[in-house]
């Protein structure tokens, strides 16, 4: 359990990284009281009774966000709630044992149970990031939240949070809201998981979108749109999202239309090259075959669209689609945008001040005097060698030390 919340915490690494520059600082240290950094600078004397954590080798940068996870297991979403509930707990402590402090859950079909989740996080039931939820992805039906369409034609239930037309549209996303939602997702495109579209299907229409963000807006709720087409991409565009997540078969048109409009991409490259880097592999895939055929037809044009963003102007926020991989990978999508000709500096604000900004959390993703004390160690130095993202040494979120393996 997190220990030295009331105590003054004194941190001595080789070098920080504030979350906006270039590259590091030598020299520094940050002197964290009452949950939040206190001070940064030459503190060579910490103050009386404080905690000092040396961190030799390690580099000190704000606490990761991850703004695309799932932290309910797909698999398990006919299951009992309490059941399904306790598959994210592992899920929750890989997240913060990795150094991400703060995600944005993007819901699972049915329940929404990542609410439930935020709130045992922050009441301390449980050791994990903080959760920002979007509880379900509303989907219209045959869209790729329909997750169980044999069940509707057989008995009559669905799977999924389901909503077609204007009228369904605007009382689901008010449930939402009554659920306790800080975002509203919705399936803007089909998907490469789905029963029973495609990545290239459209299922909403212009006017459905406009009706669906207009909603959230009235309430307060920024949304986000699984989105992986021009077409799909530019409805959500028009509509007013603010941000879009995936976008890998988009083309330069629309990322320019996106940072025209401050539409922020969360791209996920990952969890797409995790999936195609298995293509060959008949293990990995039993079971899945539908979702391996997908994977195969749009193999080529994926791999092209993955290197798009970093030529474009637009604001990329770090998620990952955790969920659909193991938690304890987040990591690896910092040197998956790199292999695909994203800057490290680029990478690295997309998880801390870029994430921050798109959550609306200027006390988030940054080091800097008066914001909450997310701050973690990794060893070596990520802007020589990414691969430092996946060496935490230490975690701290709100003041409270949660890892200290040195």
């Amino acid at each position: 359990m997190s220990e030295h919340s009331h105590q003054d915490v004194l941190l001595r690494p080789d070098r920080v990284w504030n979350g906006v520059d270039d590259a590091p600082v030598t020299g520094l240290g940050v002197l964290v009281r009452d949950g939040l950094v206190a001070a940064v600078g030459d503190l060579a004397q910490p103050p009386a009774g404080a905690l000092v954590v040396d961190l030799p080798g390690c580099t000190l940068t704000p606490g990761f966000i991850d703004c695309h996870v799932h932290l309910l297991d797909e698999a398990a979403e006919t299951a009992p709630a309490g059941y399904q509930l306790l598959t994210a707990v592992p899920a929750l402590r890989a997240l913060l044992d990795g150094g991400f402090t703060t995600v944005r859950d993007l819901g699972s079909a049915h329940l929404p149970l990542n609410v439930s989740l935020a709130r045992a996080v922050d009441d301390g039931l449980v050791e994990g990031p903080r959760v920002l939820a979007a509880p379900n992805i509303l989907s219209p039906r045959s869209g790729h939240g329909d997750k169980e369409p044999d069940l509707g034609q057989r008995y009559g239930t669905e799977v999924g949070t389901l909503a077609d037309g204007a009228e369904e549209i605007r009382r689901a996303v008010r449930e939402q809201a009554r659920a306790g939602a800080d975002w509203i997702k919705y399936a803007g495109s089909g998907g490469f998981s789905s029963p029973v579209d495609s990545p290239s299907s459209v299922p909403y229409s212009q006017d459905e979108v406009n009706t669906l963000v207009a909603t959230a807006g009235d309430l307060g709720l920024p949304c986000a749109a699984h989105a992986f087409t021009d077409e799909a991409v530019v409805r959500a565009v028009r509509a007013g999202v603010r941000s879009v997540e995936h976008a890998c078969l988009a083309t330069d048109t629309s990322y320019a239309l996106m940072a025209r409009q401050g539409i922020y991409l969360v791209p996920t490259h990952y969890a797409q090259t995790y999936f195609l880097d298995r293509l060959d592999d008949d293990d990995f895939w039993n079971g899945s075959a539908t979702m391996r055929s997908q994977y195969r037809k749009y193999a080529a044009a994926l791999r092209a669209g993955l290197l798009r963003p970093a030529a474009s102007k637009v604001r990329v926020a770090f998620g990952t689609d955790a969920g659909m991989f193991p938690h304890a990978e987040n990591w690896r999508e910092f040197p998956t945008m790199l292999a695909h000709g994203i800057t490290a500096p680029r990478a690295l604000r997309a998880a801390t001040t870029v994430a921050a900004d798109l959550l609306r959390r200027p006390d988030l993703g940054r080091i800097t005097t008066g914001v909450t004390a997310d701050l973690i160690a990794l060893h070596g130095d990520p802007f020589e060698d990414i691969t430092a993202t996946g060496r935490v040494r230490f975690v701290m979120k709100g003041g409270a030390v949660h890892r200290r393996d040195l």
